[in-house]
């Protein structure tokens, strides 16, 4: 790998844990969201990258956040991360490798990719909190609906973005 690709993963890896580490501080009082509801802002980070530089390096993008989030918040939050994540990643990758950018939009991929990373969460969450398994099916649904809002809104921000993020993208060929 060339020096200016790792400079620029390390770059957008960066600029990922910035946006994780904000929108975990600022959910519930800046986006007026339920706790442990977020809108997922690092995703467009990782989509532009399985779109653009590379669906390996997506993967990579996916697996050190995580990494990050477990040293920073905790091993559980880790998991989450990881679980959600690696299950968003792999639909998304599908999804890019199946259909041309004519046939699927950056908002159905991205709505996709969120609730794939809602149910890879849940995934985890169901057998270590099986205590709570009444008040886990309830929480489902608002789950899977905050899922498909904040992907239409990552993905609209996505497509917004991606001309300025192509541009400096570029320095780094």
């Amino acid at each position: 790998m060339s020096p200016k690709k790792i400079a620029l993963l390390g770059i957008v890896l960066a600029i990922m844990i910035v946006l994780s580490t904000l929108e975990s501080f600022l959910s519930v009082s800046f986006f007026f969201l339920p706790p442990h509801f977020k809108p997922g802002l690092a995703n467009i980070i990782v989509m532009f990258c399985a779109f653009y530089i590379g669906r390996s390096h997506a993967v990579f993008l996916n697996v050190f956040k995580s990494l990050f989030i477990f040293i920073i918040r905790g091993p559980m939050a880790g998991l989450l991360s990881l679980s959600g994540g690696l299950l968003s990643i792999v639909i998304i990758i599908i999804l890019v490798s199946t259909f041309s950018e004519n046939r699927i939009s950056y908002s159905s991929i991205s709505v996709i990719g969120a609730v794939a990373h809602n149910i890879g969460q849940y995934a985890v969450v169901i057998p270590i909190m099986s205590l709570a398994m009444p008040y886990l099916l309830y929480y489902f649904p608002a789950l899977i609906i905050s899922g498909v809002v904040m992907g239409m809104l990552t993905g609209v921000v996505l497509k917004i973005l991606i001309p300025a993020l192509l541009d400096k993208a570029q320095y780094f060929k």
